[in-house]
C-alpha cells in the first residue's frame, strides 16, 4: 500500500520512516512525500492510482490542505483515494470543512502513531 504524506514540515519524512520502519521493511506500506499541496497534485498526476491513501496537513503555505482535498476529490474519482487530514488545530470549523469536502478521517498533531496505524488498518482493511 502506497501512502502519500503531504506536509510543509520536511522533518515529517524522517518521523514517518522511523515510526513505520517495520511496515516499510516488510513492504506492507510504502511512503511518498510531498512538501506542498502543489507538489502533491503533481505527484498524483504523474503516479495515477499509486497512492491509495493521502495524509495531508491542513495548514501549509500556498495551497492549503483543504484546497488540496477539494481538488483531489474533484479530479481523482476512480477510485477515489482515501484522504485523512492532519492539523495542529483540532477546532470544529476545520473538522467540519474537511468532512464537508470529503475527508475520510481527521487527526490532530502531534500525531499519535499508534492511533494512526489503527486508523490505517481500518480504513484500508
Amino acid at each position: 500500500m502506497k501512502i502519500l504524506v503531504v506536509d510543509d514540515e520536511t522533518d515529517i519524512q524522517t518521523l514517518f520512516q522511523q515510526r513505520f520502519r517495520k511496515e516499510i521493511r516488510e513492504h506492507s506500506m510504502e511512503f511518498a512525500f510531498a512538501f506542498s499541496g502543489e507538489e502533491a497534485l503533481t505527484f498524483l498526476q504523474n503516479n495515477i492510482h499509486e497512492a491509495v491513501l493521502i495524509l495531508s496537513d491542513i495548514n501549509m503555505p500556498g495551497m492549503s490542505g483543504l484546497e488540496l482535498l477539494k481538488r483531489i476529490k474533484q479530479k481523482f474519482e476512480n477510485p477515489p483515494p482515501v484522504v485523512v487530514m492532519i492539523t495542529a488545530y483540532g477546532d470544529a470549523d476545520n473538522y467540519k470543512q474537511a468532512m464537508d469536502l470529503g475527508a475520510d478521517d481527521f487527526l490532530t498533531k502531534p500525531v499519535d502513531f499508534n492511533v494512526l496505524k489503527e486508523k490505517l488498518k481500518s480504513l484500508l482493511g
